[in-house]
């Protein structure tokens, strides 16, 4: 019998680590809202016309509160310490980036803002080139133009519940998933 061989381990397919940070501010007379980019920077931009959460790949040696700190420097212009964050789930993405042969390994947290830091970014803001910053009704969340994907997981990051999961896509479609 032969040895099968691993593509993670010949190199043939790539595990991409990330996170993905959903930072939060209370509202005046209660709810609150969630801080999203729409995504419309970037040429050729994957994710181009759908709203995330902010977040993405890791640095090399860095911890996924480290990379997510580094993040929300990054896109939003705030410096929230790495103990502020709280870890909420792991989600995978077997093949996310098909035409790259790319799995992504997806960190999920959130962070509450105090009045001062969510005053720091208005309406619209770009800190970066990859879209614009709006904060939106947590309640209305789901009526974004989101992937697919994001609608299983996003009630569970909205109730502050701990989760795991895999999503399985095919081009921007989810053609399997499982969620717990």
């Amino acid at each position: 019998m032969s040895a099968s061989r691993n593509p993670f381990e010949t190199g043939d397919r790539k595990i991409i680590p990330a996170c993905l940070v959903y930072l939060f501010r209370e509202c005046l007379g209660g709810g609150r809202d969630v801080l999203m980019m729409h995504r419309q920077g970037r040429e050729g931009d994957y994710h181009s016309g759908k709203w995330n959460g902010l977040g993405g790949k890791f640095e090399l040696e860095e911890s996924p509160w480290q990379a997510a700190s580094r993040e929300i420097s990054e896109e939003a212009g705030l410096l929230v310490a790495p103990d502020r964050y709280r870890w909420l789930g792991m989600l995978q993405f077997p093949n996310f980036k098909a035409h790259r042969a790319e799995d992504w390994w997806c960190t999920v947290m959130t962070a509450q803002l105090a009045p001062e830091e969510s005053e720091r970014i208005p309406e619209g803001a770009r800190f970066s080139d990859e879209g614009s910053l709006h904060w939106i009704p947590a309640e209305r969340l789901l009526e974004l133009n989101l992937w697919e994907g994001d609608r299983l997981f996003l009630p569970k990051v909205l109730a502050g519940t701990p989760f795991s999961g895999t999503l399985w896509y095919e081009g921007q479609s989810v053609r399997d998933h499982n969620l717990a």
